[in-house]
């Protein structure tokens, strides 16, 4: 179902994901890799999350020209331990990699009562909800960590070296969905800064600086020669500093400066993820204590969860399809066409 109505375009998430699909294979992704990449970005639509959704497809579509990712890649798994598990992407796109990756994960969690789950050679180009959340919702608690090319400068620098380096954290609920965060620890999500430029607003204070190392709400001049900056100063950047060591070093995997020295061309470079896993069965763990936190939060007026404002855009989406930019609809068209 397709819908026009004056600069936006109302699709179906059925409608939207077949066009995902339709351009993604028409750009050399297998059915498997086009299918895993969109679920991902219908999910992200649906939720309200349009940074990480269809808007990314040209981007993909350019790292698939580019040569930079293998649309036909086939994810190969291994047990390095029984805490561990490893899957190598073989330079595809990371949601088909997690999609053979997570159930493992998962089960090595029941076993072990933690567990780590590593993707090399994997270019991640999504949120990093979808991955948590599907633990979440059979039991585990989730953590997880990615990298990217230096677009976000330490503290008090000028240089590039951390990526916007993202985490996200999912606790399952009882009664309910769970309780879901993703963000990163950069000010502003790259996407984010994107669709302010494309659509001529300006960022927040805080955002990031221009060429000269200045303060700027330019979003072009952040884009153009400029760099991103840490939430909270000094204290984002050391966070930076850590997802940067974990979803890279840890397990032989590139850091953000060396992915960028390594890039060819805009826009992410293969590097590595990390997933936690914890059951709170194996741990001895109680929900009780957790639901009367969560209560807390949630009773306070103008407090609210996170996530919240995810699941009821969900909602809508599931019942009323997605409304997309004109611009936006057009240019996946023509992708579509070649």
């Amino acid at each position: 179902m397709t819908e026009t109505a004056g600069e936006t375009v109302r699709l179906s998430l059925d409608a939207l994901r077949a066009l995902a699909v339709q351009v993604l294979e028409r750009h050399g992704c297998s059915a498997a890799m086009a299918g895993a990449v969109a679920d991902n970005m219908t999910a992200a639509e649906r939720d309200g999350a349009a940074s990480h959704g269809v808007f990314r497809l040209k981007g993909h579509v350019d790292l698939l020209k580019g040569g930079v990712v293998n649309g036909r890649a086939e994810p190969v798994l291994s047990r390095p331990a029984p805490g561990a598990v490893r899957v190598d992407a073989g330079l595809g796109f990371a949601p088909l990699a997690l999609a053979l990756g997570l159930p493992a994960l998962a089960e090595a969690a029941r076993e072990q009562g933690v567990a780590a789950l590593t993707l090399t050679r994997t270019v991640h180009f999504a949120a990093l909800w979808p991955e948590v959340e599907a633990l979440a919702d059979q039991g585990l608690v989730a953590l997880a960590f990615t990298s990217s090319p230096p677009n976000v400068v330490p503290a008090g620098g000028r240089v590039p070296v951390f990526g916007t380096n993202p985490m996200a954290f999912a606790w399952p609920r009882p009664d309910g969905p769970p309780l879901v965060w993703d963000q990163a620890s950069a000010a502003m999500a790259r996407g984010e800064i994107m669709l302010h430029a494309r659509d001529g607003h300006t960022l927040p204070e805080g955002a990031g600086i221009d060429a000269e190392g200045r303060p700027t709400t330019d979003p072009k001049a952040v884009l153009d020669g400029g760099a991103q900056l840490a939430f909270g100063g000094y204290k984002g950047a050391l966070v930076a500093l850590m997802v940067d060591l974990l979803a890279g070093p840890l397990f032989g995997e590139v850091t953000s400066l060396e992915c960028g020295a390594a890039a060819t061309m805009g826009g992410p470079q293969p590097g590595g993820e990390l997933i936690l896993a914890l059951d709170p069965v194996r741990l001895g763990g109680r929900s009780d204590g957790a639901e009367a936190l969560l209560a807390a939060i949630a009773g306070q007026e103008g407090a609210r969860l996170p996530g919240q404002r995810r699941f009821a855009n969900r909602a809508r989406s599931l019942a009323e399809g997605v409304d997309l930019p004109s611009v936006l609809h057009a240019e996946i068209e023509a992708l579509a066409a070649g």
